[in-house]
């Protein structure tokens, strides 16, 4: 049996004790051979258990105990209840031990601080910061440097001023502290300018400094001053770190230098999963969809498990390049990974399913989410407007503003684009309004867009002129566009050219608008003009974008444009859609040949009406899928008139889903109707 002599022997200089089990035996053995109760025996063995993280059984411990626990002791469990995350816990220590007459010094507060940080419990952290003045401990660095940090993190960068410029010695990390306190509270200049002040006491910034001042170039979008800092970096023999790295990655992206980005990320000798995440972010920031999900499959095969900031970031390619099996897969990495319940996350994917088509998924996820912010409250609102759903997306809005979320400008695009694809327009002034009187929100261009949308697709085109020519700030040529449009469907010519003027006195080499102007002319048979303007297109080296549609079948994007002979299953589709005319015409389907911007022989028409791109796609989907299978297809232009009746018919013959997105909205064609109700 151990003796008496060992075990205080042990407790006074626990060296020996290398495992938590061990621990536990030798209070095993002090509680048969000594005085259990003893201060002294339960002090030493808090020490010996907070060494081991062994923090509930240091709680239960310090429960045993009769007589207050010394400062050494208290200091102990309180920090280790602040490493392991008990953090109310931690709190709980530090009121217990002022409660039992011992006042904690120097070494106590800068764990006290940190888990009110963490907490977010700012109100409780003033009160530690009261005790430390009183106790005089308010010079210390090491708690100036936690208090600093606290302050820092509740935006209260006064204060930060005050306790910095109050130090009677100040360290890199008080340097750093304010810096970084500075740039997450958007005051960049100041930050700067501490980071300056650095060389007037001879301390060098180090990578946590240059870290932290990257993202303020970043968000200035200055790559010149993001630069200096990348030579800093490389002269001092920085540039390996894989923190500096990951920021000069997501700066050189910020400042649309995505192939910098690329070679700084290559040359990184090694890459943690920040770095890889901000190559992935930068690549689908700006457009480079196919890339980022390279670099993302890239991430997988390397073994660095993706964070929810990986999902997050990933997700809009695949709404943007509206490859849904992609998507599904990602949604099932998510849930393996056990992310499905992050908020972020969750927004990603009912935003992904709603752009790749399956509005039905993105409600259901939106449904199934316990909090909802402004984010998921927008992309569920936007994706029932973009869908066809106009009265679910106002009654989500209406919904959103009982729950007290408020709507911000995204928001209110999003409800005005559903009263634009429904025609509502009492209620689209009302939410226009509203904006500014309810909400303070300045009408941006986007909203004037969808608006002036509105109102052109109710044939309201000289209201919408006046509308948009009393906009507060001059209108963009995206805003006359809109208008334009609208004037080429209710083919109002002389509007038309009034609004193109309105267009090349912004942009005179816009294309999109001699391409809508000359097809406006074509519509109402002034084939002169039309011709008239194509050349002059042509002699400006003007090439209108070609009509093409994409279906995905197999997990493979077919592309298909108007008379496409090219494919390997041209034949088959070619008799399948002949087949297939045949019934529709049984059934009551007669061309609208008045489509046909050409002047042609009416029989041309037809022919040139039946092998339209997004037709040849439909017909592909259709001889390629099992039967009852929904097909889904992408259009880069405005389906036609015509090929909106044919695909009616289609879905009633086949006995199918057939979704169709557009460049404006989706399409959902079931059992010969759209869910669009013909106004689109």
């Amino acid at each position: 049996m151990t003796s008496t002599k060992t075990l205080i022997n042990l407790l006074k200089n626990p060296v020996s004790i290398k495992t938590k089990s061990q621990a536990k035996q030798l209070h095993a053995q002090i509680f048969k051979t000594l005085e259990p109760n003893s201060r002294f025996l339960i002090s030493r063995l808090l020490f010996i258990y907070n060494n081991f993280n062994l923090v509930h059984d240091s709680l239960c411990l310090l429960d045993t105990l009769k007589t207050p626990a010394p400062p050494v002791t208290w200091k102990s469990i309180i920090r280790c209840c602040t490493q392991n995350g008990l953090l109310v816990e931690s709190l709980t220590c530090f009121v217990r031990m002022i409660g039992s007459g011992v006042y904690p010094d120097h070494n106590v507060f800068p764990s006290v601080l940190k888990s009110c940080t963490l907490l977010v419990d700012f109100r409780f952290g003033e009160s530690v910061h009261a005790c430390i003045i009183r106790l005089g401990v308010d010079l210390d660095l090491y708690t100036n440097n936690a208090l600093m940090n606290m302050y820092a993190q509740s935006q209260n960068m006064d204060i930060v001023r005050k306790v910095f410029e109050m130090m009677p010695v100040s360290d890199l990390v008080s340097w750093n502290t304010v810096i970084v306190g500075l740039a997450r509270n958007g005051l960049y200049e100041e930050a700067l300018n501490i980071v300056r002040q650095m060389g007037n006491v001879n301390l060098k910034p180090d990578s946590f400094t240059l870290s932290s001042v990257l993202p303020i170039f970043a968000d200035y979008v200055d790559v010149i001053k993001g630069k200096e800092i990348h030579g800093y970096a490389i002269r001092h023999g920085l540039d390996a770190n894989v923190c500096i790295g990951s920021s000069l990655i997501n700066m050189y992206a910020k400042c649309a230098r995505v192939e910098d980005s690329h070679r700084l990320f290559c040359l990184l000798p090694v890459k943690d999963a920040i770095s890889w995440n901000s190559i992935i972010a930068g690549c689908v920031q700006n457009g480079l969809f196919d890339e980022g999900l390279k670099f993302f499959r890239q991430m997988l095969i390397a073994k660095i498990k993706p964070r929810h900031v990986s999902f997050s970031s990933i997700m809009p390619a695949c709404a943007h390049l509206t490859t849904l099996h992609l998507g599904k897969q990602l949604h099932g990495c998510i849930i393996r990974n056990g992310f499905d319940d992050n908020m972020f996350i969750a927004s990603s994917l009912l935003d992904m399913y709603a752009k790749c088509g399956n509005i039905r998924l993105a409600r259901c996820i939106f449904d199934k989410m316990d909090l909802h912010d402004i984010v998921s409250w927008t992309a569920v609102i936007m994706g029932n407007a973009l869908h066809g759903n106009a009265h679910d997306a106002i009654s989500l809005f209406e919904q959103m503003e009982k729950d007290g979320v408020k709507p911000n400008s995204v928001a209110f695009v999003a409800v005005l684009t559903a009263c634009s694809h429904a025609g509502l327009i009492d209620k689209a002034w009302s939410y226009f309004n509203s904006m500014t009187k309810d909400y303070g929100i300045a009408p941006s261009f986007e909203h004037y867009a969808a608006v002036a949308d509105l109102l052109g697709r109710a044939g309201k085109l000289e209201e919408a002129y006046e509308f948009i020519s009393n906009m507060h700030a001059g209108p963009t040529e995206n805003v006359w566009l809109t208008l334009l449009s609208a004037c080429r469907v209710h083919k109002n010519v002389e509007l038309a050219g009034k609004v193109a003027e309105k267009i090349f006195m912004i942009d005179p080499n816009n294309m999109g608008a001699y391409v809508i102007l000359s097809n406006t002319y074509a519509a109402a048979r002034r084939w002169k003009d039309a011709a008239s303007l194509r050349v002059f297109m042509r002699n400006k080296g003007m090439k209108k974008t070609p009509a093409c549609s994409w279906i995905e079948v197999k997990n493979k994007a077919y592309a298909f444009v108007a008379g496409d002979k090219s494919h390997p299953f041209y034949h088959r589709i070619n008799e399948a859609l002949k087949e297939l005319l045949e019934r529709m015409e049984q059934e009551g389907y007669v061309p609208d040949t008045k489509e046909v911007l050409h002047d042609v022989e009416e029989e041309q028409k037809k022919n040139l009406l039946y092998y339209h791109s997004e037709r040849l796609a439909i017909v592909f989907g259709i001889i390629c899928t099992p039967d009852g299978t929904t097909i889904r297809i992408i259009k880069n232009l405005r389906v036609c008139g015509d090929c909106h009746t044919a695909i009616k018919f289609i879905s009633k013959i086949v006995q199918r889903e057939i979704i169709v997105r557009d460049n404006s909205r989706f399409h959902h064609f079931e059992d010969g109707k759209c869910s669009c109700g013909d106004y689109w």
